[in-house]
Parts: structure tokens; C-alpha cells; sequence
């Protein structure tokens, strides 16, 4: 099994998050430092992003979500809460497939089941392409703005450019890979957790037809929409955000 970072924070009943392209553990501060108080925070860097940059990435969503879970077996975590983001959440849709028994809830947050995403602000190939003509972190910065409503002049915006700085070339390449790869739609009906969605309104990476795809075919799900939100809702309105988690698992 790979060795990768796992930030372990707080104590109380295990919450995973898992984050998303050019993402890192350092994106869940503000959920870190309020969820912790009550729970066990439980935050991997995926292979090739963040601590984990050492490690040799994945071109395959599937198995990522056996590494997630092969993890939490060597912690110990047998049942908890699991949260994805982004391409995090084509993951958490594939451990809940793979293990559902294991998760007491699931969140699945600005994120859908297919990987070619229409309309998305770029095709994964365009993405791949500019990645190499102009480099990760020129690349990274132009995906960054189109997670946030105020773009670049966002909170959190220069947090989200240092993640993706931390990202190999190699890991960025393979994650698109992945999501190009996936579709998960056919595995949304074996999905039987009780699972909250989450979307922004103004999100450029997934669009309203996959949430409301993943929301026709989990059985047992419930949707909130964030209004003049983007892609990176946590760190937009960290307050709300942080309190419709809460609820959801509090419930």
C-alpha cells in the first residue's frame, strides 16, 4: 500500500475528506479547524498532491477509492463519515459502490458521476493540453479562477494556486486522465447511504444535469444549492457550508 499523507485531527467519530484536482489537504482548513472540535478529522493528499507529491499518481478513479479504503483499514476507521469534492467526490461515489457498509453518510459536494463533464469551462483534453503548452502552474491558476464567484480575487484563492503548485506534472496529467475515464452513473443505484448533495449555483466544472443525475438515482438523498457559489463552496461561504455538513450528520 502507498504511503501517502493522511491528516489526522480532533477526536470523535472519524470525518474523510477527500479533495479534488490540484487540491490538497491545506483546502480544508476552515473545515478542519470547525469540524474537530467534534470529530475525528481525517484529511488524505491523494498520490501526487500535496504531501503526497512523492508518491506516483493514479490514472484511475477506482483505484484511488481502493487506496482511500485500503488506508482507513491500516487506521483502523471501520465506519465513518465521507465527504468528496470535485474528482474527490467521483471517488466517494466509488468507495460507497465499493464498501457502502463502512460509511454512515456521504456527501458527495460540487461533483457528478460522469468524468467528460459537459459543459464544463474546458474539455479534459483541452485541460491536458494546456498543462503541457504552458505549464502546471499557469494552468493551475487559470482552473483556480473558475472555482471561486470573484475569481481571482477570491479569500482563498491564493491557497488553491499553492495547492496546485504542490502538484507533479505527472499527477495533474493522470487525474485527468481519470475523470476522463469515469462514469460512475450506472453505480448510482447501488449507492444506499444517506447521502446530502452539494452545489454552487455558479459551478463551471460540473453542471446542474450531473447533480441532478446523482440526485434522481441515489435513492436515499437530499440536495442543497448554494446560491452565487462556484466550484469551491467551502472556502466562498465557509460559515454555511460548514453548518449544512454539520447538520447533515448531526441529524
Amino acid at each position: 500500500m502507498q504511503d501517502i499523507y493522511i491528516g489526522d485531527e480532533g477526536k470523535g467519530f472519524p470525518l474523510v475528506l477527500i479533495h479534488g484536482f490540484l487540491g490538497s489537504s491545506k483546502m480544508w482548513g476552515p473545515q478542519i479547524d470547525f469540524f474537530k472540535k467534534n470529530f475525528r478529522v481525517i484529511t488524505p493528499d491523494l498520490p501526487g498532491f500535496g504531501k503526497s507529491t512523492h508518491i506516483k499518481s493514479h490514472d484511475s478513479i477506482i483505484s484511488l477509492a481502493n487506496l482511500i479504503l485500503d488506508c482507513l483499514k491500516d487506521k483502523q476507521i471501520n465506519k465513518f463519515y465521507l465527504l468528496g469534492h470535485s474528482m474527490g467526490g467521483m471517488i466517494v461515489q466509488e468507495m460507497a459502490k465499493m464498501d457502502g457498509n463502512k460509511i454512515s453518510k456521504l456527501i458527495c459536494y460540487s461533483t457528478g458521476p460522469m468524468g467528460e463533464m459537459p459543459d464544463r469551462f474546458e474539455t479534459m483534453d483541452e485541460s491536458r493540453n494546456n498543462l503541457k503548452k504552458i505549464g502546471l502552474v499557469a494552468a493551475a491558476r487559470n482552473i483556480a479562477k473558475t472555482w471561486f464567484i470573484l475569481g481571482e480575487k477570491a479569500k482563498y484563492f491564493d491557497l488553491c494556486i499553492q495547492a496546485g503548485k504542490e502538484t507533479s506534472v505527472e499527477a495533474a496529467d493522470n487525474a485527468l486522465i481519470a475523470m476522463k475515464k469515469y462514469n460512475g452513473t450506472n453505480n448510482l443505484k447501488l449507492i444506499k447511504n444517506e447521502t446530502l448533495i452539494i452545489w454552487g449555483d455558479g459551478d463551471k466544472s460540473y453542471n446542474y444535469k450531473q447533480i441532478q443525475t446523482l440526485k434522481g438515482n441515489i435513492s436515499n438523498s437530499s440536495l442543497v444549492i448554494f446560491k452565487e457559489c462556484a466550484h469551491n463552496i467551502h472556502l466562498e461561504k465557509i460559515e454555511e457550508f460548514n453548518k449544512t455538513v454539520q447538520n447533515f450528520l448531526n441529524k
